[in-house]
């Protein structure tokens, strides 16, 4: 099936954001504002010039889920992702902003970025390298790139607003938000890779999406392996693969196909392998 181009710009019949980031477009709508995921692709601070289709809506999708699973834990910017809340002028633009927009309330952004790292990788490895640290946490000597950390550990980056963020101590970070911002931030920070394996990890997979069930790929009593796709999803005109959070068996199907469910539900249940 033929995609649809990729947005790369959002105009609405000559309105024209008022700001625009790497991926998103922003307009202001007075007390609230409305984010806009387009499908550009930005690669190591760089805009390409090509995008991938309905890329922002998966990112949008992906965002909106997060932010529910996560609201019990903190409070966050998102007010609705219906269209429909949009005002008038806007309504003739839904079959652009659908599935890929988000009405937010406004906030004062924090000027650090918050970063939860559970495994060696990436800039954090090539500290570890240098330091046998990560943003001044000391580590246990001997892990491998990709190892994974005996635990979680917060360590937070500037937030340029052109070029490279920076990765500083919870100390330097301190002397930008203050002591006691950092202490809540990082505890909020910590508190979303728990949340998040509850969310697959105790081997229940959830609809990331409201959508029919297209297809359920395995079935009770059957052998998975991490990352085996068990269910395919229609949401959007598209389709999503949702895979096994856990190596097990398959204990329960909690959906059949063609059944319409909503974000959150338990579709399959995987006995993990202990």
């Amino acid at each position: 099936m033929p995609f649809a181009a990729p947005l790369l710009d959002t105009r609405l019949n000559g309105t024209v954001p008022d700001r625009h980031g790497k991926v998103r477009d922003l307009f202001d709508l007075g007390d609230r504002l409305l984010l806009v995921a387009t499908d550009r692709i930005s690669a190591f601070d760089y805009v390409l010039g090509s995008g991938i289709p309905a890329k922002g809506k998966v990112l949008t999708q992906l965002s909106a889920f997060w932010f529910a699973h996560t609201a019990s834990i903190v409070p966050n910017h998102v007010l609705s992702t219906d269209m429909r809340d949009l005002p008038a002028s806007f309504q003739p633009h839904r079959s652009v902003l659908d599935g890929r927009s988000m009405i937010v309330r406004k906030t004062q952004p924090l000027a650090i970025e918050c970063v939860a790292r559970g495994y060696l990788s990436g800039s954090g490895w090539k500290e570890y390298q240098a330091a046998g640290a990560v943003c001044g946490v000391p580590l246990p000597a001997g892990l491998r790139e990709s190892d994974r950390l005996p635990r979680a550990i917060f360590t937070p980056a500037t937030k340029a607003s052109t070029g490279h963020d920076i990765n500083i101590s919870e100390a330097e970070a301190g002397t930008l938000i203050g002591e006691p911002l950092v202490a809540r931030v990082r505890d909020l920070t910590l508190a979303a890779p728990v949340s998040a394996a509850a969310a697959g990890g105790d081997g229940k997979v959830r609809a990331a999406m409201n959508g029919r069930v297209v297809a359920v790929l395995v079935k009770p009593g059957e052998q998975v392996t991490l990352g085996q796709p068990v269910m395919t999803l229609e949401a959007m005109k598209m389709e999503h693969v949702h895979t096994a959070g856990v190596a097990g068996t398959v204990s329960a199907i909690d959906v059949a196909e063609g059944e319409q469910v909503t974000t959150g539900k338990i579709v399959v249940e995987i006995e993990a392998v202990v």
